[in-house]
Formats: structure tokens, C-alpha cells, sequence
């Protein structure tokens, strides 16, 4: 072999085995950022079920509310007593429709961070070939 060709396969030889260890951290980095995508949106739809269950339980509460304030508006004998019912009902609702959005709003939001929180540090690890982000 003349010296040009030994050159020459040296670095198609060289070409390829660098080509091939870039491949496999390609692989490595694209199999993680699956990994981490999967478990972002497990923990998106976890948060999403969580939410749907406590709206749920919210709704619940407030047919029940409304069914006993109907309970009690069906044995009122006098005006002024449908008034009263009426007005205890009104701010009882008042009260708990206050307290059943910031539950809804605590649980929205920390179902938006504990999804979001590792795209914004696992997974942009990954994109950008730090792997040893968490």
C-alpha cells in the first residue's frame, strides 16, 4: 500500500469510529429525553386527574348543599323565614365557592409546576448534552 492510501484508511477508519461514538451519544441523549418526556407526562396527567377528582368532590358538595337548602326551603312557613334559609344558603355558597377555587387554583398550579419543573431542568439538560442534570 502506497503511503496516501494508508493515510487515507487511517482516517476513514478514524472517520468511522468517531462518526459511530457521536451516534451513540445522539442515541443515549435521544433515549433519556424520551425517558424524561415520559415522566413528565405521567406526572401531567397525574396532576390532571388529582384536579378532576377534587372538582368533582367540589360538585358533590354543592349538590348536596343545594338539596339540603332545598330540604329546608320546603318546610319554611313564612316569607321571612324563605329569606333567611335563602340568605344562609347564599353565604354559606359564598364561602365555600371562595375556598373550593383556591384548592382548585393551589392544585392547578402545583400540578403545572411539578410538570413543568423537570422540562425545564432534566430535559433541557439533555437537548443541550448535559446528561447529568436531573
Amino acid at each position: 500500500m502506497t503511503n496516501k492510501a494508508t493515510v487515507a484508511r487511517k482516517f476513514a477508519v478514524h472517520h468511522n469510529t468517531e462518526v459511530k461514538r457521536r451516534f451513540e451519544e445522539v442515541a443515549k441523549g435521544g433515549e433519556e429525553a424520551a425517558r424524561r418526556i415520559e415522566n413528565i407526562y405521567l406526572g401531567a396527567a397525574q396532576g390532571i386527574i388529582g384536579f378532576n377528582q377534587k372538582a368533582l368532590a367540589i360538585a358533590q358538595a354543592n349538590v348536596d348543599a343545594a338539596f339540603d337548602c332545598a330540604r329546608e326551603l320546603v318546610g319554611v312557613t313564612s316569607p321571612s323565614e324563605f329569606i333567611e334559609v335563602s340568605t344562609k344558603h347564599a353565604r354559606q355558597q359564598l364561602q365555600a365557592m371562595g375556598q373550593q377555587t383556591r384548592e382548585l387554583a393551589e392544585l392547578a398550579q402545583k400540578a403545572a409546576i411539578e410538570s413543568m419543573g423537570p422540562f425545564a431542568t432534566g430535559l433541557g439538560g439533555v437537548l443541550l448534552g448535559r446528561l447529568d442534570l436531573s
